[in-house]
């Protein structure tokens, strides 16, 4: 089976060691946390729209699900109920796992710009949720939504760091919660402006290229002579 050849990637026994780590299995008699990891899995992989659309894909093809590593019984029920109380942390940890597996893979690849640092772009996203499911993530009256901070390693375009938050978290908090690699460029938007925050990076010996607010108060110290050619339109010192 395809699937089951690029589940193969994923280290099983780094798996369980998350699995022990919080005890996820504990008192589980069927549909373990490697049967749900795989559901879902095949949900992403698939383009599943929803838990009904993945009970019936894979009923469907129920005389196969044991090639495909499934061992126990998958129905819209157990795994609604295996997503609400299983500790979310198992899938973190293989997260960091799997990152960490797919970095080095990466490294030499060209950037585009001749630079050896590592280079990580910082946005977020929203996204919109039931509110009946998430009543902690009020967006508007009647709908919900989440807020999903990513910082992404521009070789590879591998995601390092994610926060989820409700959507009305200002963006520049997502600074607060984030380790900062020394050396490595960090590239944000405006939003993410805040001086004191900022600071932190360069006490870290890393390095940030945002852009500035309108209403941003700086003074010019010097300018210095730049080639057009370079691509630089000026270099100037402010404070």
């Amino acid at each position: 089976m395809v699937f089951s050849q690029l589940m193969d990637f994923v280290p099983h026994g780094e798996f369980q060691t998350c699995v022990a780590r919080y005890q996820a299995d504990r008192y589980l008699r069927r549909f373990s946390c490697w049967d749900q990891w795989l559901c879902m899995a095949f949900a992403q992989l698939t383009h599943r729209e929803s838990l009904r659309d993945l009970e019936s894909c894979l009923r469907a093809v129920s005389d196969k699900l044991y090639h495909l590593g499934i061992r126990g019984d998958v129905s819209r029920s157990t795994l609604a109920h295996a997503n609400e109380h299983r500790d979310w942390r198992v899938y973190a940890d293989l997260a960091q796992v799997l990152i960490a597996v797919a970095r080095p893979l990466y490294a030499h690849e060209p950037l585009g710009a001749e630079i050896d640092n590592t280079v990580y772009a910082l946005d977020s996203t929203t996204i919109d949720v039931c509110l009946s499911l998430c009543p902690w993530a009020p967006f508007e009256r009647s709908r919900g939504a989440v807020k999903m901070h990513t910082l992404l390693d521009l070789r590879g375009n591998i995601p390092t760091f994610i926060d989820v938050t409700h959507d009305r978290s200002h963006d520049v908090l997502a600074l607060d919660r984030i380790t900062f690699e020394p050396g490595a460029f960090y590239v944000m938007d405006r939003g993410y402006l805040s001086f004191g925050r900022l600071f932190r990076i360069h006490q870290t010996g890393a390095f940030f290229v945002t852009r500035a607010l309108k209403t941003t108060r700086m003074g010019r110290q010097f300018s210095r002579p730049v080639s057009r050619d370079t691509g630089l339109r000026s270099i100037k010192r402010c404070c």
